[in-house]
């Protein structure tokens, strides 16, 4: 009977011990798998992060190019207020300015953080580039040159509803288009997704614009 009851204790603590092992292990590997995750200790959090933060020259030049870009679609936007007369050209101007100027902020931010030149605000949205100037086209996509400005500048009533519209659509259309090189050259994710979401809102306003043309 002494017996018997020793091999039980044996085998129990053996049990015990095999338990413990297996536990310890399972500690482990969900330590290191929530390092893997962001969530622990060690240097998983520092790749990941150093990958998300990789940008090229793509980037950059989306950046750089897209700042002085919707600068000019603020021009625009702006003078919607005092000078147009449909409320749907207002209300599409100021959404077009509620989602541009902050975004000319976070890729003046961006441009900073990697140690280049974020374009110039003074002057016009073209001479925000060095090089750049209306006449050229600014060598951007639906960049307006400056008799076209000039002329939505002294417009009003629905001549300027049709110009704006007119413009604008042109001007979403250059955006859109540098946009989808972003997405499918740039590096740098905040920027594809920034990209990503200017081909679906902006293209969205094209077929709006395009809408209020035809009726008008």
């Amino acid at each position: 009977m002494r017996n018997t009851r020793t091999l039980t204790r044996r085998a129990l603590v053996g049990a015990a011990s095999v338990t413990a092992a297996l536990v310890l292990a399972a500690c482990g590997s969900g330590g290191e798998s929530t390092g893997e995750a962001g969530g622990g200790s060690g240097s998983a959090p520092a790749s990941a992060d150093a990958t998300a933060g990789a940008h090229n020259a793509q980037d950059v030049a989306f950046a750089q190019g897209m700042i002085p870009h919707h600068r000019q679609a603020l021009e625009m936007a702006r003078l919607a207020a005092g000078r147009a007369s449909s409320a749907q050209v207002k209300d599409i101007a100021a959404r077009v300015e509620k989602a541009q100027d902050p975004e000319i902020k976070t890729m003046s931010g961006w441009l900073t953080a990697w140690g280049e030149d974020v374009p110039a605000a003074s002057g016009s949205a073209a001479e925000s580039m060095p090089g750049m100037d209306h006449s050229a086209g600014s060598g951007m996509p639906g960049m307006m040159d400056a008799s076209g400005m000039e002329a939505l500048e002294k417009a009003s009533g629905a001549e300027f509803d049709t110009m704006f519209l007119t413009m604008m659509i042109e001007h979403h259309k250059g955006a859109v288009e540098m946009a989808g090189t972003e997405k499918d050259k740039g590096a740098y994710r905040p920027a594809a997704s920034m990209a990503d979401a200017i081909v679906t809102s902006q293209t969205a306003e094209i077929t709006e614009m395009t809408g209020l043309l035809d009726r008008s």
